[in-house]
């Protein structure tokens, strides 16, 4: 193994995806010397296969389906035991570096030696910039807003807009509370102190829990707009969100209020939170069957 920097690419089917994630990776190559690992989780097709034979450069792992942080943590524990690597990139299968993405990410992980994490301006298909890219972590008012779509409306209250980091522009480089999933590049030390992703979260949120983790241990968590990347926002997953990923989003959401906030607030607090996360989840998952039924009842005509 024995790379400066390993690149962690968690796959679960969408193949034409990590094809073109795999092929920036192979096109736009960061000037550290650099591994490639896939962990195929369980993919019902043959992405592993696509791997094996179109990447023979990539490292590949194959797994059942165990959940997005159990999946990284597996090359993760490689690369922090291995004392060659400095740097770990987990990067989604739906994403695609362009030239300096990673060099720009690096030279900011580098620049000083409390940044244990750095993330880059994220894109969408049409050029849009990822709102995601960069987050405050959620009070229960603005989780509420940015749900409701209150605290996505332009010029709503900082109270409301909060979620989203709106005091740093999004061509602004500087420390957030967290960044995304999707392009998250570690300082090896820094995980060794932090520990890696909670296997608690099976999808989602694990990536916040992670960077308030990093924060609470006194590690920098740095937005970098110099690198841009494309990501294809639920292109791993397309559609609306199946029922276990509908549920494994709101136990994630519930996880992480228990967690980090609950302890500080009132109980009559907590009721409401958990109330409004589980009224959510119910709204969530009519929506879900809504469009399912629809798509069947296209299907018959």
């Amino acid at each position: 193994m024995s790379s400066e920097l390993e690149v962690v690419v968690v796959s679960h089917g969408a193949a034409g995806l990590l094809r073109n994630c795999l092929r920036s990776l192979r096109e736009n190559p960061p000037a550290v010397p650099t591994g490639v690992t896939v962990v195929d989780s369980g993919s019902p097709d043959d992405t592993p296969d696509m791997v094996e034979r179109e990447f023979p450069e990539v490292r590949l792992i194959r797994m059942a389906n165990v959940g997005f942080s159990a999946a990284n943590n597996e090359a993760l524990e490689d690369a922090v035991n291995d004392p060659g690597c400095r740097m770990i990139l987990l990067l989604n299968p739906d994403t695609e570096v362009r030239p300096g993405t990673i060099d720009a990410a690096v030279e900011r992980l580098d620049s000083d030696s409390r940044i244990g994490m750095v993330g880059v301006r994220l894109v969408t298909a049409d050029g849009s910039f990822d709102h995601a890219s960069k987050r405050s972590f959620p009070t229960p008012l603005a989780a509420l807003a940015h749900f409701t779509g209150l605290g996505r409306m332009p010029g709503a209250p900082e109270r409301l807009s909060q979620y989203r980091a709106t005091w740093l522009d999004e061509n602004e480089p500087g420390p957030v509370d967290a960044v995304n999933g999707a392009f998250m590049l570690v300082r090896r030390e820094a995980v060794r102190e932090v520990g890696p992703l909670d296997t608690g979260y099976w999808l989602y949120m694990e990536d916040l829990d992670w960077c308030r983790r990093f924060n609470d241990a006194g590690w920098t968590v740095f937005f970098e707009p110099a690198g841009e990347a494309l990501h294809v926002k639920g292109g791993s997953s397309p559609g609306r969100r199946r029922l276990r990923q509908e549920i494994a989003f709101h136990r994630g959401m519930g996880r992480f209020y228990r967690r980090f906030d609950a302890p500080e607030n009132p109980g009559v607090v907590n009721l409401a939170v958990y109330l409004g996360i589980g009224a959510k989840l119910a709204v969530s998952l009519l929506i879900t069957a809504a469009g399912g039924f629809r798509n069947r009842s296209a299907c018959g005509r």
